[in-house]
């Protein structure tokens, strides 16, 4: 598994329809391309949301990402996340 830290920022349209039923239809979103839900915050400024996942890789991070825009109306910005520790390992090889 592969963790992702996704992005996403508020349009006018996805404000209007924030609720606790649309957070479960996306944890179940998650759920449904084998991702793993970490944790997600809501933050003040340019981004509105961070969540973090893990999921199984790439196809399904870009899936994962695109149903969530679907379902909410809210952009994401996906990146894969490495640990520091991973980090560190790598750039000393």
């Amino acid at each position: 598994m592969v963790t992702y830290l996704m992005f996403g920022t508020l349009t006018p349209e996805a404000t209007k329809a924030i609720s606790a039923q649309r957070t479960d239809e996306s944890l179940a979103i998650i759920k449904k391309y084998g991702g793993e839900f970490k944790a997600a915050y809501a933050l003040l400024g340019d981004v509105d949301y961070v969540v973090i996942v893990d999921l199984p890789d790439t196809e399904r991070a870009m899936q994962t990402s695109v149903a969530l825009t679907k379902l909410l109306g809210i952009p994401f910005r996906t990146a894969p996340a490495v640990s520091m520790d991973a980090f560190d390992k790598l750039m000393a090889a």
